[in-house]
């Protein structure tokens, strides 16, 4: 079979597999829920520290909308409600419903500074920092293999991934923006699928950094190299390259 028609049978294939969305945030050992948009035409506003989306089938912002605001917090995203307060050098938890397992790809985490109310806050106008990246921990071997991934990692810790607030960060209320990019479609531009979770954090310390982001709308370009990438065909690449600005070292 050519090349071109079988990563095509594999994108097909995966493209029924489950995604998944962040249905829970543990700070400091406190539950929180999070927003489940499969029930949002029934129950759109729910008590739920992450922002509402339209999300409803679990799917993605693909890669030609990432300079549409629903790359900022996921399809027709809305601002949660209420808000979780969480000291600054503090870990959080987010733990996925589900995630399939052919969705090989990067994990990164933003932080914005809502400058007042995150409740009530314009999200195009929320500047992001990046605070922690993970990409691809192993080549893949040649023959159509997509290496290890930090997305693969999340099958190994309950759907689990854990962020740390990076403790010099001044106090404030803020926007944390998890996102997981899976790359098994990226080898054509615009194929890329983005799952990007929002999340009210009041953020307590002090901390007296304020550092500089940028607005949802320039994270990232359809043909950046770590969006527009082939993962079927990297044993020759010598790294692969964590898309969005430059991670933030306190």
């Amino acid at each position: 079979m050519p090349a071109s028609l079988l990563l095509a049978a594999i994108s097909g294939a995966v493209a029924v597999s489950a995604h998944g969305f962040v249905t829970e945030i543990v700070i400091d050992g406190e539950s929180h829920v999070g927003y489940n948009p499969t029930i949002a035409p029934w129950q759109a506003v729910q008590d739920s520290i992450g922002w509402q989306n339209w999300a409803t089938d679990t799917g993605f912002v693909n890669g030609f909308q990432v300079q549409d605001p629903d790359i900022i917090c996921h399809l027709n995203s809305t601002n949660a409600p209420i808000t979780a307060r969480i000291a600054a050098g503090s870990d959080i938890s987010l733990r996925w419903s589900a995630w399939a397992d052919s969705h090989h790809g990067p994990i990164i985490d933003y932080i914005a500074n809502c400058n007042g109310d995150c409740t009530s806050v314009d999200k195009t106008t929320l500047e992001f920092v990046k605070i922690a990246e993970s990409g691809q921990f192993e080549l893949g071997a040649g023959g159509g293999t997509p290496g290890y991934w930090a997305a693969d990692t999340l099958f190994e810790t309950n759907l689990t991934w854990v962020v740390t607030i990076p403790e010099s960060l001044a106090p404030g209320n803020y926007v944390l923006r998890h996102e997981i990019i899976a790359l098994h479609g990226a080898y054509e531009e615009g194929s890329t699928q983005f799952y990007p979770q929002c999340i009210n954090l009041e953020i307590t310390g002090s901390g007296t950094d304020s550092p500089k982001g940028v607005v949802g709308t320039e994270l990232y370009k359809s043909d950046d190299p770590g969006v527009l990438y082939n993962i079927y065909n990297d044993e020759t690449k010598p790294t692969y390259t964590i898309p969005g600005p430059p991670l933030w070292t306190p």
